[in-house]
């Protein structure tokens, strides 16, 4: 299954080139031995973008996966499919 919304696909891939970039400043601060304070900063910073990535890739993927292979649209309340979706991305938001 793919990404069926192309300015999502876009946004994802830019916030991943933002990530690629916050990885490499960290492997430059632990070359250029910078302080402890400053690489751990980078890297909660780098794990941040990184979970809020997956929770835009999971709100536009299993948005489409959810509605179309696991709920039977013809048992769905107005609405209802939309919540799960939500409650879910939420759900998998806090997973470690």
């Amino acid at each position: 299954m793919k990404l069926k919304n192309p300015q999502a696909k876009t946004g994802l891939l830019n916030r991943l080139r933002r990530i690629e970039g916050q990885v490499r400043g960290v492997q430059a601060m632990i070359e250029d031995e910078r302080e402890c304070r400053e690489i751990l900063q980078q890297l909660a910073a780098t794990r941040s973008a990184l979970q809020s990535a997956t929770q835009a890739f999971l709100q536009e993927y299993v948005q489409e996966y959810v509605s179309n292979c696991l709920i039977d649209p013809e048992a769905d309340q107005p609405g209802r499919r939309e919540a799960l979706v939500e409650e879910l991305v939420s759900l998998l938001g806090k997973a470690p």
